[in-house]
């Protein structure tokens, strides 16, 4: 994983402010997503999220559809949105969040999870892409 300081950095601090206890950003290169920065994520998970295809998972989700993809439990999820290793990880909760450029196409991906079930209503998830998109390097 060709990780990026200043990102796992904006990450500590975003998953700090909104009470997160774990996440990633994925950043998009070609047909692919590439995990940038992780916190609080398992290895098993890190190597399996490393490259994410669109439409694959939550993060490849947000990208097709260009727009947040939620969950309100990891662990009991049975939309098919959460993947098998996701569970893994030590949280309830998650937001899958793209981050689109000034051409309005996703550029990156940031997840965030939670501890506690919980629901995203409309305007939190949009306060939550507008906080996003101060990912650095989102122009």
């Amino acid at each position: 994983m060709a990780t990026s300081p200043a990102l796992e950095t904006w990450l500590r601090s975003f998953l700090g402010t909104h009470g997160g206890v774990a996440g990633t950003v994925h950043e998009r290169e070609g047909d692919a997503l590439l995990l940038r920065a992780a916190v609080n994520i398992p290895p098993p998970v890190v190597r399996v999220t490393e490259t994410i295809p669109k439409g694959k998972g939550m993060a490849g989700l947000a990208w097709e559809r260009n727009r947040a993809v939620a969950t309100c439990d990891l662990k009991t999820d049975e939309s098919g949105d959460v993947r098998p290793g996701a569970k893994a990880v030590d949280a309830t909760a998650a937001l899958a969040i793209p981050v689109r450029g000034a051409d309005g196409e996703v550029r990156a991906v940031v997840g965030i999870a939670f501890m506690g079930e919980r629901d995203f209503p409309e305007a939190e998830v949009a306060e939550f892409e507008r906080l996003a998109a101060a990912l650095p390097g989102a122009s």
